[in-house]
């Protein structure tokens, strides 16, 4: 009961009449690691409240179970038409633990979870949706979350002019794109590691570098050791996700590494700042540059005249234990009744 009436609390901060949504891509490596749907649920569950308006998803995961499975939770959470776009000749092209739900069916042979797209082989190539996406929309308007690999947005940032706009990548990106909120890197210690590898830099290094060396606008990076302090409690997998016979979140959690096992919650802080960067979740580094080595280690120094462009997110304990409530509570909100 007691995260239900959080809940509530949490949406009422959410959902200020006067509050503009903010106009979010997804990129994601959906099925390498459960994050990534944590992050895909409370997206859902922030765009019903009018936190944000998710203009499409697109994914770096090269499997076509990829792009089914999120247009299965899209469908969940009431949103089936979202267009998904997918890379082509990416790094992972293994299926992954847990997108082979989208494949699931019940005892009478209809799906588990109902989608229409059943392959990334019939979804759109990912650079040439978020031209299109970007195009559309107002300047300075859109936030980028990147949950996964570089592959897609380094690709979008070399691309041509074409049928949607006369922009070249990088023009569109800093005509549109008002912010860029990360998961990638590392900016502190882990388990005494000063130079870890992280793996969503590790899986497309050159693509990454391109990014970070190239990108325009304001980026924001959410390194490992911010995910691995606010860990998701698997008590919250065990206990509430009761209300429907199946959630994807739930039977994901334990086809990637079942319970006891406090996942780390990446994905979920870029997207959280990425929508709600106000709000005191976190703090920031000074501005400056990040710079990825040939083997993937990320380093960091303020710039100085405060006039860099990257930051990368801070938390301390208060901050980490609000965190992690505010993802369980984005998480365990349950999809609207079906009609």
């Amino acid at each position: 009961m007691k995260h239900f009436i959080l809940s509530a609390i949490l949406c009422t901060c959410c959902s200020l009449s006067e509050a503009v949504p903010v106009r979010l891509i997804f990129d994601t490596d959906m099925g390498n690691d459960v994050d990534d749907l944590m992050a895909l649920c409370m997206i859902h569950n922030l765009q019903r409240r009018g936190a944000c308006d998710l203009l499409a998803v697109t994914i770096t995961k090269d499997h076509p179970q990829a792009a089914a499975f999120v247009d299965a939770v899209n469908t969940l959470y009431g949103y089936p038409d979202i267009p998904i776009g997918v890379v082509r000749d990416g790094a992972a092209k293994e299926a992954g633990k847990f997108n082979l739900l989208s494949d699931e069916k019940n005892a009478d042979g209809s799906l588990r979870y109902p989608h229409d797209l059943k392959s990334g082989a019939d979804a759109p190539e990912a650079v040439g949706l978020l031209r299109k996406v970007l195009a559309a929309q107002p300047d300075g308007s859109v936030v980028i979350a990147q949950v996964g690999f570089f592959t897609n947005l380094g690709r979008l940032l070399d691309s041509n002019p074409d049928e949607y706009s006369p922009l070249g990548g990088r023009e569109l990106v800093s005509k549109k794109v008002r912010v860029l909120s990360i998961m990638a890197g590392a900016f502190q210690t882990v388990q005494w590691d000063t130079r870890h590898l992280e793996y969503n830099v590790k899986l497309d290094v050159p693509a990454a570098q391109n990014l970070a060396k190239n990108w325009p606008t304001p980026v924001v990076w959410s390194g490992f050791e911010i995910g691995m302090a606010a860990a998701f409690p698997h008590v919250v997998i065990e206990q509430d996700f009761g209300y429907i016979a199946h959630h994807p979140l739930k039977e994901a959690y334990y086809l990637y590494n079942p319970p006891p096992h406090d996942r780390p919650t990446w994905d979920p802080t870029a997207v959280l700042y990425a929508v709600m960067p106000d709000r005191g979740y976190f703090d920031l580094s000074p501005p400056g540059e990040v710079t990825i080595a040939n083997d993937a280690a990320t380093s960091f120094r303020p710039s100085k005249d405060g006039k860099g462009r990257h930051r990368f997110l801070v938390m301390n304990p208060e901050q980490t234990a609000r965190v992690r409530e505010a993802i369980v509570q984005l998480c365990v909100e349950p999809p609207p009744p079906k009609k």
